[in-house]
């Protein structure tokens, strides 16, 4: 049998940073920061270890808290500002060949200021270097945001601009069209991989034989200051954003439900309410998704109740319509989804709740299923683990009931 490589994921976080104090544990986006590089490690199906390397007692911790080892604490002449790469993990792996007698065949580097990350990358740079054995480093790029074949250097002497790259062929490239310019790429932070002998006998973290990854430049985040922090934040509210996110594990199918907990307001109604001029509320609902929640309780024994927080008649005329026992006025969902488990004897891993505001994801922990309507708030989108094709009120509900009852359909087929 062929031995799997020994893939290594080293992690370099300093204490010391200066633009963003603390930055590697700060919290990003609700996780400490360097929590985005060691969930990316730990979820690849090709590395066998992670590791970080830091000079920082409270960085090693927080670092052991969210799954990576620390054994050592990084030399403190290796945490300088001016402090190169390549030593550092020279260090590492001279100090894990030493005191373990562990040698890696390829290290990973993942950067912690590149934290939004697409999923598969590390593995896809891991599998790519491992298929090309000339490879000594595959690196992460994205295309060039400017062409750097129109960009300038100034002369010291006459202050004269000068172009900064000459193109064979093309007198004066930074008049020409881009599409006649070679195409060019930008490295980023998100993944490195490197063959341990590119480290230890060339003395390099690329060598001369370096292959591309190409990154969706979507995802292009690095993060030097607070507006790189916030505008990457920013990045994780687009939905077609897909990265790794240590707050985010998204949790299969149940293959068992015996309660579907359901908020009103965005999923049972768009979330639009119309007032007239006395003062009474009516709200949109879809019959589509009524026929669904008909059909879910006359062919399956699971039970339908809904979790609101409005203290409004027209939500219970609705449920009461539909057939459904309904909780109104619920500030605190997670308190009483714990009363009710508990008094009721509910069990908690065949609950599914549907929800589309921040309240809601007060109960995820709760339940064994959290589903959103496609039009739910970008956080509870993010953190869902089924987003729906429809939106609340016209078909979200009605989508999870087929989707439940062809569930249903199979398990009694096996059984």
């Amino acid at each position: 049998m062929v031995k799997p490589p020994e893939v290594l994921a080293l992690i370099p976080a300093r204490g010391g940073s200066k633009g963003i104090p603390r930055k590697n544990i700060r919290a990003f986006a609700g996780a400490p920061l360097i929590a985005w590089s060691i969930t990316a490690a730990l979820r690849a199906e090709m590395v066998t270890r992670v590791v970080v390397s830091t000079d920082d007692e409270e960085i090693a911790a927080v670092a052991r808290a969210w799954g990576a080892e620390t054994p050592f604490l990084r030399p403190a002449e290796l945490a300088q500002d001016d402090t190169t790469d390549y030593p550092v993990f020279r260090h590492a792996l001279d100090w894990l060949a030493a005191r373990e007698n562990y040698r890696p065949d390829v290290v990973v580097q993942l950067r912690p200021t590149s934290p939004v990350r697409p999923q598969g990358c590390v593995d896809d740079a891991v599998r790519l270097l491992l298929a090309h054995p000339e490879a000594d480093c595959v690196r992460g790029v994205v295309p060039s945001g400017q062409n750097p074949f129109k960009m300038w250097k100034l002369d010291p002497d006459s202050g004269r601009m000068l172009p900064l790259l000459q193109v064979e062929g093309i007198a004066e490239p930074y008049n020409a069209p881009r599409q006649s310019l070679p195409k060019t790429y930008w490295q980023t932070g998100h993944i490195d991989a490197i063959r341990a002998s590119t480290i230890l006998e060339k003395g390099s973290l690329t060598g001369e034989i370096i292959l591309p990854l190409m990154i969706d430049p979507r995802y292009t985040a690095d993060i030097d200051t607070p507006a790189d922090w916030e505008r990457c934040e920013r990045l994780l509210l687009d939905p077609q954003i897909q990265a790794v996110d240590p707050l985010v594990s998204r949790r299969p199918f149940p293959t068992r439900v015996s309660l579907l907990l359901m908020d009103f307001d965005g999923v049972l109604s768009d979330d639009l309410v119309f007032t007239d001029q006395e003062g009474k509320e009516a709200v949109r609902c879809s019959r589509s998704d009524g026929f669904g929640l008909s059909l879910l309780r006359e062919k399956t024994d699971i039970q339908a109740a809904v979790l609101s927080r409005e203290e409004n008649p027209v939500v219970s005329a609705r449920c009461r319509k539909l057939k459904l026992e309904v909780f109104q006025g619920v500030r605190q969902k997670d308190q009483i989804l714990k009363e009710l488990t508990a008094a009721r004897g509910w069990n908690p891993a065949e609950i599914l709740y549907i929800g589309n505001d921040l309240p809601d994801l007060d109960v995820l922990p709760l339940v064994g299923f959290f589903a959103a309507p496609a039009d739910a708030h970008p956080e509870v989108l993010r953190r869902a683990d089924l987003i729906l094709k429809h939106k609340g009120g016209r078909g979200a509900v009605r989508e999870l009931c087929e989707r439940l009852l062809a569930n249903s359909h199979h398990n009694n087929l096996e059984t």
